[in-house]
């Protein structure tokens, strides 16, 4: 299999009918052999922008370029992309030999070639054996792989998936997604992957980009998108969130002194602010100590909990502040130590003040 190339969309905007923008003015460079995926809720024009790399939607304005060409103007077939659909869209009439040898044999290979790639294909997705059953006979964890099977075949250097997982039962769909990012890894192709799927996209991906409203939110390794959330919107839409209102009294760069629920605190801020300025604090549950005492943490926090959820690995509380006023959300593993905390028990709480970030308050208004 070659290498990958890069794709790049330039203030691409897709209209639909209405007056509708289903992709406003994106721009984005997905680098040869990198695993992208664009993650966002329904209506967030993710799949739209996948079909105007396939093809299948042409841009109202912009330009989409495959390996520094300009593609905008040519058919899906003249692309030379491997696509993979969540409902397969395998042909029920045909085998599954000829569902993967049909990519084969309308770009006219020979029929010694079709034969060794198909069987190249098949053990690659691990169904040796398989070629004569039809896809009706198969699961839909095998029907998924004779998929993918017939999307590499031809030896494709892009590969798109548009919520290829979607359909499968949870424990599949886990196992699934180390599975392409597998094949991912040793193809070394580029992948462009679509999902709404928060997991999955932390899983899998060398980058994110978050959509939202037909444009790009943030776009950042799994790691920068979720210890760094850029808006309210990132931050709720990757992973659970606390969300607190906190007054600066010490602005500066990097580290802000707060004022929030009572307790003075220390988070990191992502821009400049300034002594008094509002701001929201993004502040994850797991990144929270729990305990009667608490020590050794840049930032504590007296609470009493009102409500504990068992979830089998972790236990979750709701710790309401001494202010009356602010609940934080609190996540820990599950072990016979925090067993032994109920409703209506005084704790305090602690998080270093580098897993704590301020955002502006106006962006976490909108």
């Amino acid at each position: 299999m070659g290498s990958g190339v890069e794709i790049d969309l330039v203030d691409v905007v897709r209209m639909f009918p209405g007056g509708v923008k289903a992709v406003d003015g994106v721009s984005l460079g997905i680098r040869a052999g990198e695993f992208l995926t664009l993650l966002g809720p329904s209506g967030s024009g993710k799949t739209t922008s996948l079909m105007m790399i396939a093809g299948f939607e042409r841009p109202d304005r912009g330009e989409v370029l495959i390996g520094g060409r300009l593609v905008s103007h040519l058919p899906p077939h003249k692309r030379d992309l491997g696509v993979v659909f969540q409902n397969y869209a395998l042909f029920p009439h045909l085998t599954v030999f000829d569902n993967i040898a049909y990519p084969l044999r309308i770009r006219r290979r020979g029929q010694a070639e079709i034969r060794e790639r198909v069987r190249g294909a098949l053990q690659m997705v691990k169904l040796e054996g398989f070629g004569a059953r039809y896809p009706g006979q198969l699961s839909g964890g095998q029907q998924q792989r004779i998929a993918l099977a017939r999307a590499l075949v031809f030896e494709p250097r892009v590969l798109l998936m548009d919520e290829p997982l979607g359909a499968l039962d949870k424990r599949l769909r886990e196992h699934m997604q180390l599975e392409i990012k597998a094949l991912h890894d040793s193809l070394g192709i580029t992948m462009i992957y679509v999902t709404h799927d928060q997991t999955e996209a932390l899983v899998m991906s060398d980058r994110i980009a978050v959509m939202q409203h037909g444009r790009i939110a943030q776009i950042g390794t799994p790691d920068e998108i979720y210890e760094r959330p850029v808006s309210r919107f990132v931050a709720e839409f990757i992973g659970e969130s606390n969300l607190l209102t906190a007054l600066v009294e010490r602005g500066g760069d990097g580290i802000v002194a707060v004022l929030c629920g009572g307790n003075r605190l220390a988070a990191a801020g992502l821009e400049r602010f300034h002594d008094g300025d509002q701001v929201r604090l993004v502040l994850r549950p797991e990144k929270v100590g729990m305990g009667r005492e608490w020590a050794g943490a840049s930032n504590r926090m007296p609470g009493k909990i009102e409500d504990v959820i068992f979830f089998g690995e972790t236990r979750q509380y709701r710790v309401r502040l001494t202010d009356g006023l602010t609940a934080i959300t609190v996540r820990v593993p599950n072990s016979s130590l925090m067993a032994g905390f109920h409703p209506g028990d005084d704790v305090m709480l602690g998080f270093d003040r580098r897993d704590c970030v301020a955002l502006p308050c106006e962006d976490a208004s909108r």
